[in-house]
């Protein structure tokens, strides 16, 4: 695909080289001096991305990066500077601007300040970015969405967004546009995250109460993300109190949270730690424990999780900061048995694993007031193992025949990076960088030993599928310009090239994205990007299993590529209220699936095993979003189609993807009954997945002997389950001590027991045999419902 852009991609790297000279030639005129420094939260020292800074003498304006630094260039004059951020008290800084001017802003989200009155107009509104086909969900609006046994779940909210689906009932994967999971690229302050569920897909990894911000871009990728096809999820992890210690803790149905935060060296230094284990397997122990001894054997069995993430700061000076993150997880399924009585005990143990570990060392350093730089390198790893060991003792001779089996795959990645912002002047916000990332693949690897006590009999092998080594290096350039007061425009660039098996793979990925004003305060904005991946996940149309494989662009599979197009209106209605319409199209070539017949437990090169397709997804969204005020949430609906084609799949013929789903709706909403109570709802409704199932069934006998029966399949995901329905309500009841709040929280998933569909499948009914003594039955379909109405309770502090 990526060829159809050569001329294209000329054009546009010209037109933006003319750009950059142009705003060189222009900045360089005129006697400009800037303000820069960070927006900090004035309780806890945590920076805040995303705030707006306005001069309400000059009407112009900036933001805050993802480290929560701004500059801002103005000419030499009295300077009124008004910051906002949603939840917090808006603030107003007054200078005579004679020189180069660092300043350090708090802002409260409990104390009364100085009020400012700013119009809508001197705040950036949704009608004035550039970027879209973006979602902000505040971390607090997150927490108070009804979830799954309680679990406050990060992924599960995402996809009660516009133009996100599920992979289905109760799974925490997202389907973005059309796309797969593998399509998401999932970063975790800065880190890609390989694996993003807990119990086989129930639950994410990501636990809220170590999160501060959580963005998802859907399309109009800006020049500095790539890698992936469909979508961006840009999580950031809390930086830890610099004023004082603060934690908490929490307790219900599935598990248990603690974290705890503050500073090292006050206004210095601070960290963050936070934990999270699920208890049912210790829980249940006893119970399994006794279960098997009535039956004569010893063991037990049982699953849990766990996570871990922790962070820490150092503020060497204004110009120079340091973080060090990490975050880890591992889940655990287990099953030990062993015969108590007889002469020959068999002994049985299983364990299932699997797990993530990023980390990342970050440097913040200020070079000039218009220039700020982050560098980091990062570690990610994602392990999946299996083991299974048979043993027979002979109690008598204490003799053993054993045989075991093991099997272990996943990738490990080290990476660096540098980023820079540079802001000559409202007009420009300039972002440039490279990158590089060593990927190391272990497709699996199956391990074979036997021990034969009474022969003195030793075996072991070892089949593999050929570990790889890859460099992915990238580059990028992106200027998001203000031309004039209705027209806006984020101009880009993406180099990427993939070195793996002697091969190099190169690609030039555009971006545009524009916002142009209507009249009323209506924006229209368009995107257009072009992505490229190399790595995919090789997975069965189904459960996302942790057993699916993360593998390579190799000299056999050629790396996925796809292109969007977006339009959209944009508006915010009274204060509080924001709209937005948008209609997409995306093309995508080079799909990765297993070929009919194939499967993951196999000695022949995963290569031969695949094959490579391409695909499409179009719609429209519609999303209004109130993020603050005692009564906050979303409303969401998505129309779509996503298709597939593979020449050796359903004749070469185009068929609905898996997850094609054409109505989506969600309604989640937030109400501050009092300080002290507050309630929270979801309802949602999707189309049926599509399935393949049988047209009909036919019967015969090999040479007139031997009885078979077959099956007809007419075209693949040929049906369509039952629509879905779920509501999901919460209420939360606050009350503050002295020196801690308690929170008890009560709920409901799936309030009215809706038999949502898990998956179907087709069964023969007996009714008796025919007059010829044949028997006569009939196929059912028939449907398999995963969750009931399940209630949930917890209990938290804060402290």
């Amino acid at each position: 695909m990526q060829h159809k852009y050569n001329g294209l991609c000329t054009a546009y790297i010209k037109g933006l080289i003319s750009i950059f000279l142009i705003t060189q030639s222009v900045f360089l005129a005129g006697q400009n001096f800037t303000i820069s420094g960070y927006v900090e939260d004035a309780s806890s020292g945590e920076k805040l991305i995303g705030a707006n800074l306005i001069d309400l003498n000059s009407g112009e304006g900036t933001i805050t990066n993802t480290f929560g630094y701004f500059s801002l260039t103005l000419p030499k004059d009295s300077v009124r500077l008004a910051i906002t951020y949603i939840g917090y008290q808006s603030g107003l800084k007054e200078l005579f601007l004679e020189e180069d001017t660092q300043i350090e802003i708090a802002l409260s989200d409990n104390v009364e300040l100085q009020e400012v009155v700013i119009t809508a107009k001197q705040t950036e509104l949704i009608e004035q970015r550039t970027q879209m086909s973006t979602v902000e969900i505040p971390i607090a609006q997150i927490k108070k969405v009804p979830a799954l046994l309680g679990e406050t779940d990060v992924l599960k909210a995402l996809q009660l967004l516009p133009g996100v689906q599920s992979g289905g009932e109760g799974q925490s994967g997202l389907y973005v546009r059309g796309g797969s999971p593998d399509q998401n690229l999932i970063l975790l302050d800065g880190v890609p995250v390989y694996n993003a569920s807990h119990l086989f897909g129930f639950f994410s990894v990501f636990n809220a109460d170590a999160i501060k911000d959580v963005k998802l871009i859907k399309g109009g990728f800006p020049a500095r993300y790539g890698g992936r096809l469909s979508s961006v999820l840009d999580i950031n992890m809390k930086e830890g109190n610099m004023q004082e210690m603060h934690g908490s803790a929490s307790i219900g149905f599935v598990a248990s949270k603690f974290t705890l935060e503050g500073p090292i060296k006050k206004d210095k230094s601070s960290f963050i730690v936070s934990a999270r284990r699920t208890y049912i397997d210790q829980l249940l122990k006893p119970f399994i424990a006794k279960s098997f001894e009535d039956e004569g054997i010893k063991g037990g069995t049982g699953y849990y999780f766990y996570d871990l993430n922790a962070k820490v700061n150092y503020k060497f000076s204004n110009t120079d900061r340091l973080y060090l993150s990490f975050y880890g997880g591992k889940d655990k399924f287990f099953l030990d048995q062993e015969d108590l009585v007889g002469r020959f005990k068999d002994r049985f143990e299983n364990d299932f694993g699997w797990g993530n570990i990023t980390s990342a060392l970050r440097w913040n350093h200020v070079w000039t007031p218009k220039l700020f730089s982050n560098t980091m390198v990062t570690y990610s790893k994602y392990n999946l193992d299996l083991g299974s060991l048979y043993s027979t003792i002979d109690s008598t001779n204490n003799l053993r025949d054993d045989i075991s089996l093991g099997y272990d795959s996943g990738i490990i990645d080290y990476a660096a990076k540098i980023d820079f912002d540079y802001i000559p002047s409202p007009e420009h916000f300039i972002r440039f960088g490279i990158s590089g990332i060593h990927h190391h693949f272990f497709p699996g690897e199956f391990n074979l030993n036997q021990v034969v006590d009474e022969y003195d009999y030793f075996f072991s092998t070892v089949v593999k599928q050929n570990e790889i080594k890859a460099q992915e290096i990238a580059a990028y350039v992106e200027d998001d310009i203000s031309i004039n007061d209705r027209l806006k425009m984020n101009v880009g660039l993406h180099l990427s090239t993939f070195l793996v098996e002697g091969e190099n793979y190169n690609s030039i990925q555009p971006r545009l994205g524009a916002r142009y004003l209507l009249p009323n305060d209506f924006a229209l904005k368009a995107s257009f990007a072009t992505m490229r991946q190399y790595i995919q996940l090789l997975a069965f149309e189904g459960i996302g299993l942790p057993t699916d494989l993360w593998l390579p662009t190799t000299k056999k599979v050629k790396p996925q590529d796809s292109y969007q197009v977006a339009l959209g209106l944009a508006k915010t209605i009274g204060k509080d209220y924001e709209f937005s319409i948008e209609a997409y199209f995306k093309e995508m070539s080079n799909l990765l699936s297993y070929a009919d017949g194939e499967g993951l437990f196999s000695l022949s090169d995963w290569q031969d095993r695949v094959i490579q397709g391409d695909g499409k997804a179009y719609g429209a969204e519609f999303f209004i979003q109130k993020k603050s005020g005692r009564l906050s949430g979303w409303l969401g609906y998505t129309l779509a189609w996503s298709l597939r084609q593979f020449d050796e799949l359903n004749r070469g013929e185009e068929f609905p993807f898996r997850y094609d789903r054409r109505h989506d709706f969600s309604i989640v909403a937030n109400y501050e009954l009092t300080p002290k109570i507050n309630i929270s709802g979801t309802w949602i409704y999707g189309s049926g997945n599509a399935v393949t199932l049988e047209d009909s069934k036919y019967q015969g006998t090999y040479n007139g002997d031997f009885p078979y029966e077959g099956a007809f399949y007419s075209d693949r995901n040929n049906y369509r389950m039952r629509s879905y329905h779920r509501l999901d309500i919460g209420i939360n009841f606050v009350k503050k001590r002295e020196k801690y709040e308690r929170t008890w929280s009560f709920g409901a998933y799936n309030t009215y027991s809706n038999k949502n569909p898990f998956f179907v499948y087709t069964e023969n009914n007996y009714l008796g045999s025919n007059p010829d003594g044949t028997p006569n039955s009939e196929t059912v379909l028939k449907q398999a419902s995963l969750f009931p109405i399940i209630p949930y309770v917890t209990y938290r502090i804060d402290f």
